[in-house]
């Protein structure tokens, strides 16, 4: 028997370089809701990044919580391509 398939997931991060915390959880969906967090950031110029195992981990967290230290490696790995992806020239 196939396994049914999973609906889309997103999960939407903030992160302040000014402050001394870590990147927080601030919007999470399936389905039609994961289509308007990607339609959304899209919408606003915010990178998009694939990561299916990541969102798995990310979306058991609350909203507003700060991401564990478990994932910090990941995170950075984000952060280094929005770095990437936001520097003048890049595109």
């Amino acid at each position: 028997m196939a396994d049914k398939p999973q609906p889309k997931r997103a999960v939407a991060l903030r992160y302040d370089p000014t402050r001394d915390t870590a990147p927080k959880v601030v919007a999470k969906g399936k389905g039609r809701t994961a289509d308007q967090i990607l339609e959304l950031a899209r919408k606003n110029g915010v990178p998009v990044r694939q990561d299916p195992t990541l969102v798995q981990v990310l979306s058991r967290l609350n909203l507003d919580q700060e991401i564990p230290p478990e994932v910090y490696q990941a995170i950075a790995a984000i952060l280094a391509f929005l770095h990437k992806v936001n520097r003048p020239g890049a595109g």
